[in-house]
């Protein structure tokens, strides 16, 4: 398996993970995910880049069924409002494409949100930085590479 710079930074930062691999071509949404890897839906969470009014970049993970509020993920980062970035945004700003945004080793680090839904997880699976590559991992053991902020961010 390729390693990718998320992995390499989980293993930097000696945080345990579980590499998981599909193929590429047949998993498009989180919940396709779930289907390929043969887990529940709610364990795969997804990235979410967004911009808050002020201009700062923000990071909401959330389960993979679920859509972002935009009123709770703009209260959780203390802005007025947030607005998810365009597609064509995502790549320059993260170094990331869409499917395959991870919240490890982006270009720069951002404020980052996680969903309090993971709280009750044993583990999360989290983009491993490309499509087609996850990685599983406990809050504490992603704690290790990334500071986040647990908050309520689902409609």
């Amino acid at each position: 398996m390729h390693k990718t710079n998320a992995m390499r930074l989980l293993e930097q930062h000696g945080a345990a993970y579980i590499p998981h691999s599909y193929e590429s071509g047949t998993a498009i949404s989180a919940v396709d995910v779930a289907k390929a890897l043969g887990r529940a839906p709610g364990q795969i969470f997804k990235t979410l880049v967004t911009a808050g009014r002020s201009g700062q970049y923000y990071v909401f993970i959330i389960p993979g069924p679920m859509e972002l509020d935009l009123k709770k993920a703009a209260a959780a980062s203390g802005e007025k409002s947030v607005a998810m970035v365009p597609s064509k945004t995502l790549f320059p700003l993260t170094g990331y494409v869409h499917g395959g945004c991870s919240p490890l080793a982006m270009k720069k680090s951002f404020p980052t949100f996680i969903d309090v839904s993971a709280n009750v997880l044993d583990t999360i699976i989290i983009s491993a930085g490309k499509i087609g590559l996850q990685a599983e991992i406990t809050l504490d053991e992603l704690r290790k590479a990334l500071t986040f902020e647990l908050s309520d961010l689902t409609q």
